[in-house]
């Protein structure tokens, strides 16, 4: 039949020019997202540089109350690791490991999707008047994998993006909060003073 010819070339065609113009696309994705958090550098590197406190402000963490978490290595610093599995799909398994920990400027993590590959992202901290900037960045290559370079072109900005501002202004509230609500320190006791010295009683006069 004519039109299933029709059909088939024009198939064909469309996966020809998928396929081709992938290829034209860049085999690399960086999504990068910032804040200002009213807070000093130190706090906030504190926060991001463990996966003690990760779920408190992930924009993930809600998706699937059920995630099984496990964490592995050293709590802070270079070797921390967090793994995570769910039944959820969008949630999927993984795991992320902090590769590079510089105080109080920069935290790096490898970040490992099961059956989809890795990516690499990273915290970037810098010291304001008014507090600290906290920059949010993902990157990920493609290399030959067509259909990555098409949802990295299509997709990755505005999704990722959108999950980083939510994650970044959960960071935000966290730490703002827990600043204002930090026990004030104790007031510094004034030094005893001594007691102003009393006049000796006058001494008894000899009697002849």
């Amino acid at each position: 039949m004519v039109w299933l010819k029709r059909i088939a070339i024009t198939l064909a065609a469309l996966a020809l020019l998928l396929l081709g113009g992938g290829f034209l696309l860049p085999s690399s994705a960086h999504v990068e997202r910032s804040i200002v958090i009213n807070v000093p550098q130190d706090q906030v590197f504190t926060v991001i540089n463990s996966f003690e406190r990760f779920n408190d402000w992930s924009p993930w963490a809600e998706l699937d109350p059920n995630t099984r978490y496990e964490f592995a290595g050293p709590v802070t610093g270079v070797g921390a690791k967090l793994s995570w599995a769910s039944d959820d799909a969008s949630v999927g398994a993984g795991s992320q490991e902090i590769i590079e920990s510089t105080p109080p400027t920069l935290v790096r993590n490898k970040l490992v999707f099961a059956g989809q590959g890795d990516a690499v992202t990273f915290m970037r901290l810098e010291a304001l008047e008014a507090g600290t900037q906290v920059i949010w960045g993902f990157d990920s290559e493609f290399g030959n994998d067509v259909v990555g370079r098409w949802f990295g072109f299509l997709m990755f900005d505005s999704m990722l993006g959108a999950d980083y501002e939510k994650g970044l202004r959960k960071l935000k509230t966290l730490l703002e909060q827990k600043s204002d609500t930090a026990p004030a320190e104790p007031s510094a006791s004034p030094e005893p003073t001594a007691a102003p010295a009393q006049n000796p009683e006058p001494a008894a006069q000899a009697t002849g």
